[in-house]
């Protein structure tokens, strides 16, 4: 099924040196560009890390140090890619979880503040696991009717990102209203409602140390605004502070904020904490 976007989607898939958004890098970055009109452009880059790829990664990937040794670093690849992505939304399988976050730690990095939270995030995976809850291979199978190793060399970013594509839109075609009669499992073909689709949790920053949770009256009862919906407010999701309103704790406790800043958190962590911390002192001049 051809993608119902009126903005560019940007299909993509990270290979890394792990799983560690602090401490780890990526070596390789391939994305398939779709235009509203259908047009696609591929991407594939290798990426040198400027740390060691550990031998597991080496042999799940096939990538070397020798790969990716002459190639340029994310830094010298960010701005480039920052221009590429402005203006579009973004899909992966897992990437949620883990590409878009780190992906975001990448461009931080560089000390360039790509914005996440202006772009729809469509997750592959969280549609397959709510759907059917299985991984990459069994929902290529399952969507596609074929083997992946059939059609694929494993664990290689253009392949997976080529894979998660073919997914995403058989997803559409499956699950299309005129062909579920349950209402639940019904998609429809529109990228809002897939990136609301594909939340997860309630997290403002991507790991997780701060949530959205909603305001509620002295008897519990939740407050609603003037839209109906609940009023939510950002509390942190951690520590001594855990459950409390995240600008009351920057009010009343200023260390807290450079403690976090100073730490070993995610730059993300720290951006997100810094945007709250700039909202509230701007609210406190205007009063």
């Amino acid at each position: 099924m051809k993608l119902n976007i009126k903005k560019p989607l940007v299909v993509f898939d990270l290979e890394t040196t792990g799983l560690d958004l602090v401490k780890d890098r990526i070596i390789q970055i391939s994305y398939i560009k779709v235009m509203p009109d259908g047009t696609e452009v591929r991407k594939n880059l290798m990426v040198n890390p400027e740390i060691d790829i550990p031998a597991e990664v080496v042999k799940l990937t096939g990538i070397t140090n020798d790969d990716v040794k002459g190639q340029p670093t994310f830094k010298e690849l960010a701005a480039r890619l920052a221009d590429d992505f402005h203006g579009c939304d973004f899909a992966g399988f897992n990437s949620n979880h883990f590409d878009v976050p780190l992906l975001a730690e990448e461009f931080l990095r560089a000390g360039i503040d790509f914005d996440f939270s202006k772009c729809r995030l469509i997750d592959a995976q969280t549609i397959f696991h709510k759907m059917e809850r299985r991984n990459l291979a069994a929902a290529y199978k399952f969507y596609c009717g074929r083997k992946m190793e059939d059609d694929f060399e494993a664990h290689r970013a253009d392949q997976d990102a080529e894979a998660t594509y073919r997914v995403l839109q058989a997803e559409l075609d499956m699950y299309q209203p005129g062909r579920q009669e349950e209402e639940e499992r019904q998609l429809h073909n529109d990228m809002d409602e897939l990136a609301q689709f594909s939340k997860v949790n309630d997290n403002v920053d991507f790991a997780g140390r701060i949530v959205w949770k909603d305001m509620t009256d002295g008897r519990g009862n939740v407050l609603l605004g003037a839209d109906g919906k609940p009023q939510r407010h950002e509390v942190f999701n951690f520590g001594k502070y855990k459950g409390w309103d995240v600008a009351e704790v920057l009010h009343r406790d200023p260390g807290f904020f450079s403690w976090i800043l100073a730490s070993d958190f995610t730059y993300n962590t720290k951006q997100v904490l810094t945007r709250i911390r700039l909202r509230e002192l701007n609210k406190k001049l205007k009063s």
